[in-house]
């Protein structure tokens, strides 16, 4: 298998569509409690930083918001699957005024925001999605689900410590499916820390549960797995914790664990091996 294939491969694009959300949620929440806010600089090699080679460059990657991280995930082969693996994550965004943000899953964009309710739309490649029958032994016989673009919106309302929100998304080419997302999360600052827990329900259409869930006459044949027919609901349910240290008013660290809950006909397709489904990550992030 080629190096390209292997990084690519389904669990590491779960990996990397994850540490999106990991690096960028605690970029936000450090500027809205920045404890360094109004405070000299935490960092001394900035006292011996070359200006006049890299100051202006420097300066232009704090305007944009840059963040740039690392990190590894310990998570499911595939969804529903029993056996884990480590999964190295590399992450960049950079989020220009403070409506728009890029980073390696596309461009996301706030249309609206107002007391506390915010619209986001976004556009680009669908990093999480996709399957490769040879992430594991079990799914041989089952082909591959390519990954595609996609294009997505999600309307939050922020009431105090409480964020409740819903999202869409929409994959072109793949399994062409639609997923639907609601859910709350709820942070608190202390001292340096971002204390955060939520929990959130994800729904699927049928293109999505047949691609991922479902297996043909055809795959049956190859697999061995009994065939079966995925539809349309509530796909699975998942709760999350975290902690984020701001350790310098440069350097992020960022812990979270969290557990899912296939439910419905995703958790009595025989795809699935384990319908629980837990995962760890641990990323350091720098923010200019």
């Amino acid at each position: 298998m080629s190096l390209t294939k292997s990084f690519f491969s389904r669990p590491r694009r779960i990996a990397i569509a994850a540490g999106l959300a990991v690096v960028a949620c605690p970029l936000t929440q450090a500027r809205a409690a920045d404890p360094y806010e109004g405070e000299e600089a935490a960092i001394p090699a900035t006292t011996n930083f070359d200006k006049g080679r890299f100051g202006g460059i420097r300066q232009k990657l704090s305007d944009w918001d840059v963040m740039v991280g690392a990190g590894a995930m310990y998570a499911p082969k595939f969804e529903g699957s029993d056996e884990f693996e480590i999964i190295p994550i590399p992450m960049i965004s950079a989020t220009f005024g403070d409506r728009v943000t890029v980073n390696p899953g596309g461009l996301e964009v706030d249309v609206l925001k107002s007391n506390g309710v915010k619209l986001m739309v976004k556009g680009g490649y669908d990093i999480g999605g996709g399957r490769d029958e040879d992430d594991s032994d079990h799914l041989k016989g089952l082909g591959n689900i390519d990954a595609g673009a996609i294009v997505g919106a999600k309307l939050s309302y922020e009431m105090g410590p409480l964020e409740f929100y819903a999202s869409v998304d929409k994959s072109i080419g793949g399994s062409d499916g639609l997923t639907g997302q609601v859910g709350a999360t709820v942070s608190h600052h202390y001292d340096r820390f971002i204390l955060s827990a939520g929990a959130s329900a994800t729904f699927a259409d049928n293109n999505h549960m047949e691609s991922y869930f479902g297996v043909t006459a055809a795959q049956s044949a190859r697999s061995g797995l009994r065939q079966y027919e995925a539809s349309a609901g509530l796909k699975r349910f998942d709760i999350e914790a975290s902690v984020t240290y701001m350790a310098t008013e440069h350097w992020v660290v960022r812990g979270q664990a969290g557990v899912g809950f296939l439910t419905g006909d995703a958790k009595d397709s025989p795809i699935v091996q384990d319908d629980l489904q837990p995962s760890a990550m641990l990323m350091v992030g720098y923010k200019f």
